[in-house]
């Protein structure tokens, strides 16, 4: 495996204490399935062109520009040395303004993410930071200017350094009360019932490598036979249940079951359940017939 390349370098400032580190990418776009457009009756890659609505005419790159949509159909158009001028200028730092606890920021903010890794001095401040974050079990906030961009950063302790997770802003989260949410009452036994289920399949740690994209797989395999002049055999899609309207009780205790039973034996119970009335009546009625049976 190639070793990791190094995307920028920038200095965190912790304090009055700087520490020089070396950006990388903690993703791989690489590693994306893309299909490129072609002609159809050729298979000739196509070229995207720009048509102007009004003019009907190929707008060449060079006759291009920038424009905001402030009402319906009516822009207001910016050079590009006006756009160079609004952006923020990149400083290669990335400032730490505030500490707060690791689960005080919910995931729903987290954008990209990259390794922190020390560059040249940084050593010992780098490790200082990342055993102190660990510590205190707190991420570090703050801000970081790039490609004309200002960004709120959060820096966490991982496993081996430091993850730079960029953030998005208050508004480009939508608030989940906007959601039409029913309050719906939860009955002490079906929530007895899920807290069994969950412990069930409960794990203390997280394995990515359990997962696998089935998708990608199956786009992989189509793409080596179509490259060995092989037929794809399409498979007949399969019904969707439709919103079936299950007892829930009945759904948790059959999941239990599934779950708690082993291979090549039924599952037993998870709850004893009540004895229909009639097979109670029964019951109670065979040792009085039985008695009748022996006077006789």
């Amino acid at each position: 495996m190639a070793a990791a390349r190094s995307i920028a370098s920038l200095t965190v400032s912790f304090g009055l204490v700087s520490i020089p580190v070396k950006l990388f990418s903690a993703t791989e776009a690489s590693k994306q399935i893309s299909f490129n457009l072609l002609h159809k009756t050729c298979g000739s890659r196509l070229k995207q062109q720009y048509t102007c609505v009004k003019e009907e005419v190929l707008v060449a790159r060079e006759d291009m520009a920038k424009g905001f949509e402030f009402a319906k159909d009516q822009y207001v158009m910016f050079s590009p040395e006006e756009l160079k001028a609004m952006e923020e200028v990149g400083t290669h730092m990335a400032e730490i303004t505030e500490f707060v606890p690791l689960e005080a920021v919910d995931p729903v903010y987290f954008d990209k993410a990259y390794y922190l890794a020390p560059d040249k001095g940084g050593a010992k401040p780098y490790a200082l930071l990342a055993s102190a974050l660990r510590e205190s079990k707190r991420c570090a906030l703050g801000r970081w200017a790039a490609r004309g961009k200002q960004y709120i950063v959060m820096i966490r302790p991982a496993e081996d350094g430091l993850v730079m997770q960029q953030l998005l802003y208050a508004g480009e989260v939508r608030a989940m009360k906007d959601l039409e949410i029913p309050q719906t009452e939860v009955k002490p036994a079906e929530l007895k019932l899920a807290q069994m289920l969950i412990e069930q399949q409960a794990n203390d740690t997280f394995d990515p490598a359990q997962y696998t994209d089935e998708v990608r797989t199956r786009i992989e395999a189509a793409v080596q036979k179509k490259v060995e002049g092989q037929e794809i055999t399409l498979a007949e899609p399969q019904e969707q249940g439709g919103g079936q309207v299950i007892d829930l009780m009945e759904a948790l205790r059959a999941s239990l079951e599934k779950k708690a039973a082993p291979r090549g034996k039924p599952a037993e119970p998870v709850a004893e359940r009540k004895p229909p009335k009639r097979a109670q009546q029964e019951e109670a009625v065979a040792p009085a017939a039985r008695k009748r049976a022996k006077k006789a």
